[in-house]
């Protein structure tokens, strides 16, 4: 079975930082794109940023360009999302989603101003 499984999600002031971390199962992390989107209340889902599994080339919203880092441990199958400098509009569920293979659940992040 494949699976998706998040971690790292909390409470935090603005300025602070979290990482967080989406544990595979099932398939490699470095054998398929995959990436982290964002769920807001009523804000539409933002995609984050992702990895390709190619060239390793990265994306960002410009939202959060210069302030979050992506990565990958291969050898944990783990995805990671690396979050500084973060601010109140931060605040959502942060998801992990390797497109049509496999969804987590999401992870909270909450920034207090």
């Amino acid at each position: 079975e494949v699976q998706l499984v998040e971690s790292g999600g909390g409470l935090v002031q603005a300025g602070g930082s979290l990482r967080l971390s989406c544990a595979s199962s099932g398939f490699a992390v470095d054998d398929y794109a995959i990436g982290w989107f964002r769920q807001a209340p009523g804000k539409e889902r933002e995609a984050v940023s992702c990895i390709n599994t190619r060239d390793g080339s990265t994306y960002y919203s410009d939202s959060v360009k210069g302030r979050f880092t992506i990565s990958r441990d291969n050898g944990k199958s783990t995805l990671y999302l690396q979050m500084n400098s973060l601010k109140s509009e931060d605040t959502a569920v942060y998801i992990c989603d390797a497109p049509r293979l496999a969804r987590g659940q999401g992870t909270q992040v909450t920034v207090s101003s």
